[in-house]
C-alpha cells in the first residue's frame, strides 16, 4: 500500500484544513451555544446553510460517495476520502456542512446503489445537493437489534400499496425540520429463510402514520437539531414503488449501507483522538503544580507517547481496510471494517480520557470539545453494532479462514 496521498487529495487536504481554519473552529462556540439553547430545540443553526454554500462552492462536497457511483459521486476512492473524513472528525458536527454526515451519507449511497431511477430523482438528488435531510429506521426497542434478522416491524402488501406497522427507536436526525425521508427496515417475507424476511422501503417523513412517541437523550444530551427518537408506525401506506431493490432484499442492502457508515465513523474517531492529543499537549505544556511543568511529569509523557502509538496504528488500520474495500469490495474487506470498528471508537475514548484527566475539572465541562468528544466515541462503541457483534463475527470468520487454510 502506498503511504504517500496522491497530489489530488494533498490539494484537497490543505482546501479542507483552510476551511476549517476559516469558518469551521471559529464558529465552535457559536455552534455550541445555539444548540444547547432551549429556546432553539429541534431548530437547525442558521448559519449551517451559509456555510454549506461555501463548501459547495469550493468543491468540499459530497467527497464520501465512493468513486464507483458515477455521475453521483466526486470521484475519490474510500483511502482518499479517509484523511478528509478525519479533519471533519475533529468538528462532529462539521460533516454536515460538507454533506458527509450521517444519516445522510448511508441512505444516499444505499439509494446510489440500488434505487430506481425515480426513487434517485425524487430523493437523492435533493439529498446530494443538501436540501433536505434524512433517517434511518431499523433499530426496535422489543428486541435485541444486533442481529437485524430480529427485526419484527410488519410490512404487509396490500393492493397496490404496502401497509407498515411497528416500532422503531434510536432514530437519528428524524426531529430536524430538514428531514423530509426515511428509509425504514422490516419484515415483508416471514416464510422466507431468515435472511431473505426483510425488505427497505422508502417512506416519506409528513405519511400519516409516523408518530414519534418520545425523544431520547444520550448521556443527557439530546442532540439537538437531529435528536434520537422513538417512534410508532401505525397502519402508514406507501406505494409499491417505495421498495428499494425487492422484497426480501433488505437484510443485504442494511449490511451494504453498514459497511462504509463504520468506517466512516471510525476515520471521524480517529480525528477526534487526534485532537485531544494535541490540546492535551498544549494544556500540560502551560500548566505547572507542585513546581514543575505537567508536561515534565514521566506519566504524563507516557500518556502523550501511549496516546500517539494508538492512533497511529488505529490510523494505519483504517487506511488498510478502506484500501481493502477500494481493491476488493466492502463484502471482502468486512474482516478489516470489523475490526477498526472494534479498535477506533475504543481507542479514541482511552486517548480522550487521558486528555481530560490532564485537564482535571475542565475536561469534563464544555470549555473544551473534549467531554463531547468522549461520550460520542462511547455511544459509536454500541451505533452500527456493538464491540461484541463485531469481535464475534470477526472471531468466527478468522477460525473458519485459518482451519480451512491450514499452514505448517
Amino acid at each position: 500500500m502506498d503511504f504517500e496521498h496522491s497530489p489530488k487529495v494533498r490539494e484537497l487536504i490543505a482546501r479542507l484544513e483552510r476551511f476549517m481554519d476559516e469558518h469551521i473552529y471559529p464558529n465552535e462556540k457559536a455552534h455550541h451555544d445555539w444548540v444547547r439553547d432551549p429556546a432553539n430545540l429541534w431548530k437547525p443553526w442558521p448559519k449551517i446553510e451559509e456555510l454549506k454554500e461555501k463548501a459547495k462552492a469550493e468543491g468540499l462536497w459530497n467527497l464520501f460517495l465512493p468513486h464507483e457511483y458515477g455521475e453521483f459521486s466526486p470521484g475519490l476512492t474510500n483511502l482518499e476520502y479517509a484523511p478528509l473524513a478525519e479533519i471533519m472528525g475533529r468538528v462532529p458536527w462539521s460533516s454536515e456542512v460538507f454533506n458527509c454526515s450521517a444519516p445522510d451519507t448511508g441512505n444516499m449511497e444505499v439509494l446510489a446503489k440500488y434505487g430506481t431511477k425515480e426513487q434517485q430523482d425524487q430523493w437523492l438528488r435533493p439529498l446530494l445537493n443538501g436540501e433536505i435531510r434524512s433517517a434511518y429506521l431499523m433499530t426496535e426497542p422489543q428486541v435485541a437489534s444486533s442481529d437485524a434478522t430480529n427485526i419484527e416491524t410488519e410490512i404487509r402488501a396490500e393492493g397496490d400499496e404496502y401497509v407498515i406497522n411497528g416500532r422503531k427507536w434510536w432514530i437519528s436526525g428524524i426531529m430536524d425540520p430538514r428531514c423530509k425521508v426515511l428509509l425504514l427496515m422490516g419484515k415483508t417475507n416471514p416464510e422466507n429463510p431468515r435472511h431473505r424476511q426483510q425488505s427497505t422501503v422508502i417512506i416519506p417523513r409528513d405519511t400519516p402514520g409516523v408518530n414519534i412517541v418520545r425523544t431520547t437523550t444520550v448521556f443527557g444530551n439530546l442532540h439537538s437539531p437531529g435528536g434520537e427518537a422513538e417512534l410508532r408506525l401505525e397502519n402508514v401506506r406507501i406505494p409499491k414503488s417505495n421498495i428499494i431493490l425487492g422484497e426480501g432484499r433488505g437484510f443485504e442492502i442494511a449490511q451494504g449501507r453498514l459497511g462504509p457508515g463504520r468506517i466512516h465513523h471510525c476515520m471521524r474517531s480517529i480525528g477526534q483522538a487526534q485532537r485531544a492529543l494535541e490540546i492535551m499537549a498544549r494544556r500540560v505544556d502551560s500548566r505547572v503544580a507542585f513546581g514543575r511543568k505537567l508536561a515534565d511529569q514521566s506519566s504524563i509523557r507516557q500518556d502523550i507517547a501511549r496516546s500517539f502509538c494508538e492512533i497511529e496504528m488505529a490510523r494505519l488500520l483504517t487506511l488498510k481496510a478502506a484500501d481493502a474495500m477500494d481493491r476488493y469490495g466492502n463484502k471482502e474487506a468486512k474482516d478489516l471494517i470489523g475490526a477498526i470498528k472494534i479498535i477506533a471508537p475504543q481507542m479514541a475514548q482511552t486517548v480522550i480520557d487521558r486528555a481530560i484527566q490532564a485537564h482535571g475539572g475542565m475536561g469534563v465541562s464544555d470549555d473544551t470539545p473534549l467531554a463531547y468528544f468522549f461520550t460520542l466515541n462511547r455511544f459509536l462503541r454500541i451505533a452500527d453494532g456493538p464491540d461484541e457483534v463485531h469481535m464475534s463475527q470477526l472471531g468466527k470468520l478468522k477460525i473458519q479462514e485459518y482451519v480451512n487454510n491450514p499452514k505448517p
